[in-house]
């Protein structure tokens, strides 16, 4: 059963990765070629190295510590899934909030745990002032496939 909540800054550390699976294997990417979207073969293996979790960390420990939003998915007390919104609202009109994050670990990728950190971020934006999430992802099919079936445009 999923256990999904807010961290705190205190419980973000290296230890909390110990069971979450970046691992994905891209094949193929959406690129701009002569004007229009294409997909084209762009093989990949995407993994964080302990760089990459160290930054993560921090990144995620700054944004709870200046008020913006990390919420999680926890599955038998493993953490499976993620989402992180910064807090300053931002753009012409200062409508938007960041959606920094949102990762969802490989063996538990297809349960809708990506659609509820997704849909609770929405939730916890509008609250905070915003129209809008500012989201900047991939190009992977797969990634871009997610934001599609949110209403993403």
């Amino acid at each position: 059963m999923m256990e999904y909540r807010s961290l705190t800054e205190s419980e973000i550390n290296r230890d909390l990765f110990s069971h979450f699976i970046r691992h994905q294997r891209v094949v193929k990417c959406w690129r701009r070629d002569n004007g229009e979207w294409v997909m084209k073969d762009a093989p990949f293996i995407d993994d964080w190295s302990e760089a990459d979790y160290k930054t993560l960390v921090s990144c995620l420990k700054n944004t709870v510590a200046t008020g913006g939003y990390v919420y999680a998915a926890f599955c038998d007390c493993a953490l499976k899934g993620f989402v992180s919104v910064e807090p300053e609202l931002f753009g012409g009109k200062h409508k938007y909030l960041d959606l920094s994050s949102i990762h969802v670990s490989e063996d538990m990728r297809g349960q809708g745990i990506g659609t509820a950190l997704f849909l609770a971020s929405k939730t916890w934006a509008k609250a905070h002032g915003a129209e809008k999430l500012y989201i900047s992802a991939h190009s992977a099919v797969e990634s871009q496939a997610f934001y599609h079936k949110m209403g993403v445009r």
